[in-house]
């Protein structure tokens, strides 16, 4: 199976990618030391589909399991969802020697996550993510967290797991707008990080827009190889790790307005990538040949590029929340053409969003 190692000293883990690998988690486990009394997080639709497939791999390599199911969207990534979680752990007289599987999306990953980084001050987990978002993005570098009203991911911790688990053949069942979200992520890579892996998109954007095996299990290694590289040489983003918030800023903007769970995360990635571009060029950081390849990329993947009509005002009021503010200004990551990207502090905020809004 092939394995991108996120090196990291003590809390280096490997992330095992493949299709049809999914049984042979219980054994993978077993490599990393992981604890023999574990508890699946996931939800209804994930655990309807993968959950007793899960349970029997570790079952059968002598794991005692136990199972919680929390409700599916992003709306349910809040404080109370996470003390239930804890509730759970309480009823099921967790110790230290216990360890969480996150069984499901971004979501559930980052709910995981967090829940493990605080319950008992910290217990092990791994990722067994279900969806191409969370598969690329999400499940890898330790980033975890939950929802405020005022902003998304300001409560969190950065929690590395113990191990990530991928099989893509579980995006099969992935609906077709979900899958379509993940491929943001996917594009992402390319902008920030790897002209060459953006002009492979570009090339394969058909077949992975059919799902194609081979064309997916390249673009989440390849992806999953990126982050990796920026996690290790910024753990805890003091700096180069910003970059992977590429579109961010704008994109969850994008999702505390319209409301968590009316437009996915991805799709509001997608349209943060298009006004992140667009300030580039605005800033003289891109020409407008880059931002052109990124809406034609975008566009043929199906993805959204026309933010909603809220306001400049509406806009810049939720992004003074981002986490990337220092001192009081807004710092966007911004790409320099394709390939590069670097976090710029933007001193008149105003007068760039109400072009980017005109």
């Amino acid at each position: 199976m092939p394995v991108v190692n996120v090196s990291l000293g003590e809390r280096s883990y490997p992330i095992v990618v493949g299709t049809g690998i999914f049984s042979q988690i219980g054994a993978a486990l077993d490599g990393v030391g992981f604890p023999r009394r574990v508890g699946i997080v996931t939800n209804p639709t994930v655990g309807e589909l993968y959950g007793e497939v899960l349970v029997d791999a570790l079952v059968s390599e002598g794991r005692q399991v136990s199972v919680v199911q929390v409700p599916d969207g992003e709306q349910y990534k809040t404080l109370t969802t996470l003390e239930s979680l804890y509730d759970a752990f309480i009823e099921w007289n967790f110790d230290r020697h216990c360890g969480l599987l996150a069984l499901g999306g971004g979501v559930i990953g980052d709910l995981t996550g967090f829940a493990a980084a605080t319950f008992l001050r910290g217990i092990p987990f791994a990722q067994v993510p279900t969806t191409l978002l969370a598969q690329v993005d999400s499940s890898v570098g330790g980033k975890t967290g939950v929802n405020h009203p005022l902003g998304k991911n300001l409560i969190g911790a950065f929690y590395q797991p113990r191990y990530v688990h991928i099989d893509v053949d579980t995006l099969k069942t992935l609906p077709s707008r979900e899958y379509v979200a993940g491929l943001a992520e996917v594009v992402k890579y390319g902008v920030i990080h790897d002209a060459g892996f953006f002009a492979w998109l570009e090339n394969n954007s058909t077949a992975l827009a059919e799902r194609d095996v081979e064309a997916l299990q390249h673009a989440v290694m390849v992806s999953c190889q990126i982050k990796a590289n920026v996690v290790e040489s910024d753990e805890n983003e003091q700096g180069l790790r910003a970059i992977l918030n590429y579109g961010h800023t704008f994109g969850h903007a994008v999702e505390t307005l319209a409301g968590y769970g009316v437009i996915r995360h991805g799709e509001a990635v997608a349209i943060g990538m298009v006004l992140a571009a667009r300030a580039s060029e605005r800033l003289g950081l891109c020409g407008k040949d880059d931002v052109a390849r990124l809406l034609a990329l975008l566009e043929c993947l199906a993805l959204p590029v026309t933010p909603p009509a809220f306001s400049p005002e509406e806009y810049l009021a939720v992004m003074r929340h981002d986490k990337k503010v220092k001192d009081g200004a807004i710092r966007l990551v911004l790409n320099h053409g394709i390939g590069s990207a670097d976090l710029h502090r933007v001193d008149k905020p105003e007068q760039l969003l109400s072009h980017l809004f005109a």
